[in-house]
C-alpha cells in the first residue's frame, strides 16, 4: 500500500459523539473527495487481489458504503450487516461492546453459508 498519511486530513474528529467522553472519526470528509474514496476503496481491494473472496461483509453504516464497491472490485456478494431490527428476514444476531455500552448486530441467516 502507498503511503496514506495524507489521508488523516479527510477524516474529522467530532468529540463527545454520540455521548460525552467519545471521540467520533467522521468520514464524510473522506468520501467527498473523489480522489482519496478512489484511493481507499482501490487499496482495501489491493489487499485482497489474488484471494478467493466469495462475500464482503458491510457493517452498518459506514461499512457500507466502502465495503459495496470493494465487492464490485472482487467480483463478490455483499452482505449487509445491520443493527438489531433493521432486516426484514430470519437473523443471526452477535453481540459486541462499546466504550459506551452494549450493542448487537444482525445479518441474515442465509447470508453466509
Amino acid at each position: 500500500m502507498t503511503d496514506a498519511s495524507w489521508l488523516t486530513g479527510l477524516v474529522r474528529d467530532i468529540p463527545d459523539f454520540p455521548e460525552p467522553g467519545i471521540l467520533f472519526r467522521d468520514i464524510t470528509p473522506l468520501l467527498g473527495d473523489v480522489d482519496a474514496f478512489r484511493f481507499v476503496v482501490d487499496a482495501l481491494a489491493d489487499e485482497f487481489q489474488g484471494e478467493t473472496v466469495d462475500r464482503v461483509l458491510g457493517v452498518e453504516a459506514r461499512g457500507f458504503l466502502l465495503a459495496a464497491p470493494i465487492a464490485y472490485r472482487l467480483g463478490a456478494a455483499l452482505v449487509p450487516v445491520r443493527k438489531v431490527g433493521k432486516l426484514p428476514w430470519k437473523t443471526e444476531k452477535e453481540g459486541y461492546q462499546l466504550e459506551y455500552g452494549d450493542d448487537a448486530l444482525e445479518l441474515h441467516v442465509d447470508a453466509i453459508e
